[in-house]
């Protein structure tokens, strides 16, 4: 069994993963979904997401935007990610399921890029910026 998480609003694919607040958790097996459930992150935020996710044995995540820190600390936790992906979030979990997910390779988080290297957003929020793919 392989366990799947997506980036959650609303039933949507949420488009920023170190703001997501609630990842949506599917199990599944044979090209087919067994079961899924709703977690919140408690504000774990950015890196902290992938010890979070690690945490709960997720081997692949679906999400929109994100950031090459995370990406490098969600490789570091060994899942794999499905980025640049928007829509309804059982649907993306269905395809992945199914080995036919359509997705970015190269999504990040747009405003990663005006900073420069060590940027943290805990400095300042991000609040302003948007997520690219």
């Amino acid at each position: 069994m392989m366990k799947i998480a997506v980036t959650y609003d609303n039933g949507e694919v949420f488009q920023h993963f170190g703001h997501t607040e609630q990842f949506k958790i599917y199990e599944v097996e044979d090209g087919k979904i067994l079961s899924s459930r709703v977690v919140d992150t408690n504000g774990s935020g950015h890196g902290a997401l992938a010890g979070f996710l690690a945490a709960l044995d997720v081997r692949a995540l679906i999400c929109g935007g994100i950031g090459g820190g995370a990406r490098t600390a969600l490789a570091a936790a060994g899942i794999q990610v499905f980025g640049g992906v928007q829509g309804n979030a059982d649907r993306a979990a269905e395809q992945l399921a199914a080995g036919s997910l359509a997705f970015d390779p190269n999504a990040k988080c747009g405003h990663h890029e005006h900073h420069g290297e060590g940027h943290t957003c805990g400095s300042h929020g991000c609040g302003s910026h948007s997520c690219h793919q």
